[in-house]
């Protein structure tokens, strides 16, 4: 899964990606980017053809009825996207790309409990990132909601996820679905709506061996802890 990740400030995003926002205010780096939070996203645009915009981190579908948004719709399965009813509309009609600087896992690993002495499984959180530290870019899943009481749709999203492999794959048997930039264009084409050919296009170019990974402090594990300190690598004691 993908539950936390490094969000680029906007500039960062224009330069490498020489795209524009359509509206709104620029988003600030965020080291500790958490689901329900605001994410600049790369979409496609009839004017532009790519653009900036905000999106809700946790997808809310276009026929969701419920006054609160659904919990627990910030990643969604790659294996089962295509055909439940929460994701299969975006996968074919409205793609996203989320840009990172890298995202953080949590390993398990087996301890001591040091007040009792007990075995204890203790959860280290990771960081993980492109090896010649680039930005990426998230597959992502993007919808448009609206209800009689609100006066512009709200935009949201999720991030797709994979069974990791490759560097990855020793922290988490999770990870976000990175596509190569090379394939930016086609993800976010709306002509694209064969979730057949969409899958192809991620199993030819979806990266994995390309990461690296190392120890950060369990500051991460609040998601009200803000700041560059959260990516600094743990030394050891």
């Amino acid at each position: 899964m993908c539950g936390r990740y490094v969000s680029p400030e906007e500039a960062a995003i224009e330069r490498e990606w020489h795209v524009g926002r359509n509206d709104g205010n620029p988003l600030a780096r965020r080291f500790n980017t958490a689901p329900t939070t605001p994410i600049p996203i790369l979409r496609h645009s009839q004017e532009r053809g790519v653009e900036i915009a905000t999106a809700r981190w946790g997808l809310i579908p276009n026929w969701w009825k419920n006054d609160t948004p659904p919990t627990f719709s910030f990643n969604a399965r790659l294996e089962e996207a295509a055909g439940k009813p929460m994701w299969r509309h975006p996968l074919r009609h409205s793609r996203c790309l989320i840009p990172a600087e890298g995202w953080y896992e949590w390993q398990a690993i087996e301890g001591q409990d040091p007040k009792t002495g007990k075995p204890k499984t203790f959860k280290q959180p990771y960081f993980l990132y492109h090896a010649d530290r680039r930005l990426v870019c998230f597959a992502g899943l993007l919808s448009s909601w609206t209800t009689p009481e609100q006066d512009a749709p709200v935009l949201s999203c999720a991030i797709l996820t994979c069974a990791a492999t490759g560097p990855a794959a020793e922290v988490h048997d999770r990870m976000p679905v990175v596509l190569d930039s090379g394939v930016h264009a086609a993800w976010l084409d709306p002509a694209q709506k064969d979730a057949e050919g969409v899958a192809r296009l991620i199993a030819r170019h979806r990266l994995s061996d390309e990461f690296a990974s190392y120890r950060v402090g369990t500051a991460v594990n609040n998601s009200r802890t803000e700041g560059e300190q959260l990516t600094a690598r743990l030394t050891e004691s």
